[in-house]
């Protein structure tokens, strides 16, 4: 029979995969020695197969019996036992922390048989009725699928009742009378009593977490991490240990550094007699760890001995939870925390210094997207005064970094609307729980006036990368009238712009100005590391990234189309351009050259049209070749859909019909119009673009190779080096290609031979559509380069039209799991990607020296890049800003899987 349950005692942190990472890492802790309450995890294998079959596994509850009478016996207590009951905890645990997305009960075995052999036992009535309200409630919500209103309400009352603002202020006849309002909900609401039997309890809590696998807020937060939707989670059954037994009891979470900023020190929030979802749920403030020293020393001396320990064993930032219960100090949880990205990059860069890790190891602890959001703006407060309407109005906690303006929402329906029609918002609550998840990725930052910095709201928007301010005690944050009152008196209605600052926790009404963040500036060369203004953030990066590039195996070159952008990308470390999109430079004045071109109905016409674009192309090439300082130059040959450079069907029979009707001479016009009758495409993405306009009209080509190898020889002239890849666009048989690069030859030897210059010219080609991609072999003996056009090839491998399809059904794509993300964002390896493989393997095997790359967007997205590199590409090619993040993924990739 399978092996569903494991006691903590036979785990350990690299079981993840079937215990879980909560389950791994308390059987870690429990095999350290440390104060771990006893208890056992379902595994990973139980929660897939209940998904699967609708119903527990044949075994599981045999094998949970057997555990809990071992627990039992350990504990030398019965659950529900009515005169000393065991309670226990039911939490959820998946692979990947996926913090509120999922299930816990707390308190399971009390009844109302068992709450006073409890209180009798404990020697505290208030804390035996609070414990019980606390189970029916968590009970109801996530067992019985109660909104948590009902009971937020009924607390509510209770404490006006009392004319208290805090749940500690109720006594035990108090609570014992909410008890009873509580069970009278779950009567109303779930069509049952609440149940008495304390295993019926506890077996309903294990398959509410196993269901909490696949709610709506699950699965977006999973696609939002991009975790695999087919992990399951395992379930954690605990021995309770109590923080609310009174005012020496309570309960907190630690860092062994700051998750927002990296440094040292000791971090976390604590809260007395309160149990363990007080805290993350942010209802109640907390207080800072230190204070702790102050309540109870002994435990918090245990306390830092602890996260010690685990800080030495982990190698890294640990995030523990932990309860007090009457001096005595439990440990609950343990993981390596999520941090913000600059966190990130300051402890990875601080732990090689204490020769915790290696370098290759820092790299494994950095990411692309991290340092993508490292890159973004910042607040500027440095010149300009603030405008009369912006002014800051209070300040929070500074629980995740970056700078946010929006307009302010209350409420996650808003924010996800208002935001898809192209606002950007602040979503502003008193505290976020887990069914905000949606519009928190909607909102640019997230405000609440509740909470601490291990908050839902925070340690969400840290993983996110989300700026977040959180505790703003000074605001009045009220949802149903959606609005904010600033201390000041200032309202702030729904709709008006703030401003916040997840660095400094300061909140402004209006719109704050921004500027360049600092590693914006080290990467455009306008803050050396050594510089007396750099911070020690951008010093770890400028270490990171050195490490990096003596690391990676892959190239990075960058798309850029002017001489602009070829410095900039060389500034952001490009080693070349990958992909100088011709097109571009064929809009504005010059593209009624091109239309004079595609409609002329001679020679004479084209060849004059061609005369005049020449000079244009070549002073193009001069300035990008020049700006790359003899870096190579990947030119692809014009490549529009044709009806770019069209005159409007529509628009031009209207003018057409309009001066008919009115009488005027529209020869010209009709002559026009007739032309582009002719050349009028349906699809013109599949029509007449790429080689085939190169094939169709003469001489467009050939212009554009000799512009080319013109501006190559008056640079060589000039005394610089330019390194020429010709790239031929959407060949789909080797024909194509062959009839373009002889002629392409032709060019280059003529020029050769006319200036005397050495042109170091290769001729390849961008491989976009999937015939291409099977047909590599043939392709590459007329090759000299494989380019792989990874947007193209994604449209024309899947038949989207990727203008068209994003808007109209991806959602649903991804909401139905057809999709785990875009493939126009992350490269898809099984159809997309088995292309790329099936070419570069068969295009080497014909040309082992075929020199190959990517150009798509794919080429700057982290994911996509480990691909590229364990496929064996040269180089990936991206827009410049996107150049460091492919730069360090390329690294980590090779760490990751080290090329011979």
């Amino acid at each position: 029979m399978v092996k569903y349950v494991f006691d903590f005692t036979e785990g350990h942190k690299d079981l993840k995969d079937l215990l879980g990472g909560k389950g791994a890492n308390l059987a870690e802790m429990t095999n350290l020695g440390l104060p771990v309450p006893p208890g056992f995890t379902i595994s990973t294998d139980a929660c897939r197969a209940y998904l699967a079959e609708g119903h527990a596994p044949d075994g599981l509850d045999a094998q949970v019996g057997d555990y809990l009478a071992a627990l039992e016996t350990r504990m030398g207590r019965k659950l529900g036992d009515p005169e000393d009951p065991l309670l226990v905890s039911v939490r959820s645990g998946a692979k990947f922390s996926m913090p509120g997305m999922m299930e816990t009960v707390l308190n399971i075995g009390l009844s109302d048989a068992s709450v006073s052999g409890l209180a009798q036992v404990a020697g505290d009535a208030r804390f035996a009725w609070d414990s019980y309200r606390r189970l029916i409630q968590m009970f109801g919500k996530t067992v019985l699928s109660i909104d948590g209103e009902h009971f937020e309400q009924a607390l509510e009352t209770a404490k006006r009742a009392r004319g208290l603002t805090a749940d500690t202020g109720l006594d035990a006849a108090d609570l014992a009378i909410l008890v009873d309002s509580y069970k009278a909900i779950v009567r109303e609401q779930a069509g049952r009593e609440f149940p008495q039997d304390a295993r019926e309890q506890m077996d309903l809590a294990i398959r509410a977490v196993f269901e909490s696998w696949n709610t709506e807020r699950a699965m977006l937060y999973r696609r939002q991490e991009r975790i695999p939707h087919d992990l399951g989670t395992a379930v954690n059954v605990c021995a309770m240990v109590f923080g609310n037994l009174g005012p020496h009891s309570g309960t907190g979470v630690a860092f062994t550094r700051d998750p927002a900023t990296g440094h040292s020190g000791v971090y976390g929030d604590y809260l007395a007699n309160a149990q363990g979802e007080d805290v993350v749920a942010g209802i109640r403030n907390t207080l800072s760890l230190t204070e702790l020293e102050n309540l109870d020393k002994t435990s918090y001396d245990e306390l830092m001995r602890i996260m010690s320990v685990l800080e030495s064993h982990y190698r890294d930032l640990c995030d523990i939870e932990f309860t007090i219960e009457r001096g005595k100090l439990w440990m609950l949880q343990t993981r390596v925390g999520k941090r913000t990205a600059a966190a990130a990059f300051l402890i990875a860069s601080n732990l090689v210094d204490e020769e915790v890790i290696t370098p290759d190891e820092a790299l494994e602890r950095v990411n692309g997207n991290q340092l993508a959001q490292l890159m973004f703006p910042q607040f500027d407060l440095s010149g300009t005064p603030l405008s009369h309407s912006t002014r800051r109005i209070a300040t929070g906690m500074n629980a995740s970094p970056g700078a946010a303006v929006g307009r302010a929402v209350f409420d996650s329906y808003t924010a996800i609307k208002w935001s898809r029609s192209g606002e950007r918002v602040i979503l502003i609550r008193r505290e976020t729980n887990p069914d905000d998840l949606g519009g928190m990725i909607a909102a640019q930052g997230i405000l609440t006036s509740r909470g601490g910095k291990t908050s839902h709201a925070a340690v969400v928007a840290r993983g996110m990368g989300k700026t977040c301010v959180c505790g703003a005690e000074e605001l009045d944050v009220d949802t149903k009238a959606r609005r904010l009152t600033a201390p000041s008196g200032l309202v702030i209605e729904e709709g008006g712009l703030i401003s916040i600052d997840g660095s400094s926790g300061a909140i402004y009404a209006g719109e704050v100005p921004v500027m360049p963040s600092p590693v914006v500036e080290y990467f455009e060369g306008r803050l050396g590391p050594d510089s007396a203004h750099a911070d020690e953030l951008v010093r770890a990066v400028h270490r990171i990234m050195t490490w990096a590039d003596e690391k990676r195996a892959l190239y990075v070159r960058a798309n850029a189309d002017t001489p602009d952008d070829a410095a900039r990308a060389r500034r952001f470390g490009a080693q070349g351009i990958g992909l100088c999109r011709t097109e571009h430079m064929f809009l504005g004045e010059r593209r009624t050259l091109v239309e004079r071109l595609i409609l002329a109905e001679d020679e004479a016409e084209r060849r004059k049209v061609l005369a005049e674009l020449l000079p244009m192309q070549r002073d193009d090439f001069v300035g990008i070749l020049t700006a790359m300082g003899g870096l190579p130059v990947t030119v692809r040959l014009l490549d529009p859909p044709l009806h770019e450079f069209l005159p409007d069907l529509t628009e031009l029979s209207v003018r057409v019909a309009v001066a008919e009707a009115r009488g005027e001479d529209s020869e010209a016009d009709l002559r026009l119009l007739q032309a582009v009758h002719k050349l009028h495409e349906q699809n013109p993405m599949l029509g007449l673009r790429g080689v085939r306009l190169g094939l169709v009209v003469p001489g467009l080509f050939i212009m554009q190779v000799r512009a080319i190898a013109e501006a190559a020889a008056q640079v060589a002239k000039a005394g610089g080096v330019a390194r020429v890849e010709i790239m031929v666009p959407l060949v789909g048989a080797v024909q194509e290609l062959e009839i373009i690069r002889d002629e392409a030859r032709s060019v280059l030897d003529e020029v050769t031979e006319t200036t005397g210059a050495d042109i170091r010219a290769l001729i390849g080609t961008m491989i976009e559509l999937p015939r291409a991609a099977l047909t590599a072999g043939q392709i590459a003996e007329a090759a000299e380069f494989f380019s792989f056009g990874t947007n193209d090839l994604t449209q024309t491998t899947w038949g989207f039209s990727r203008d068209d399809v994003e808007a109209a059904f991806f959602s649903a794509y991804l909401d139905r799991g057809i999709f785990g993300v875009s493939p126009f964002e992350t490269l898809d390896r099984d159809g997309v990607g088995r292309l790329v493989s099936v070419a570069a393997e068969e295009g080497r095997k014909a040309r082992p020296a075929l020199k190959l790359g990517v150009c798509g967007e794919h080429g700057g997205d982290p994911d996509s890049v480990h691909f590229f590199h364990d496929v064996g590409l040269d180089y990936v090619s991206c827009s410049p800003f996107r150049v460091p993040v492919a730069r360090l993924e390329a690294a980590r990739a090779a760490v990751r899987n080290p090329r011979a």
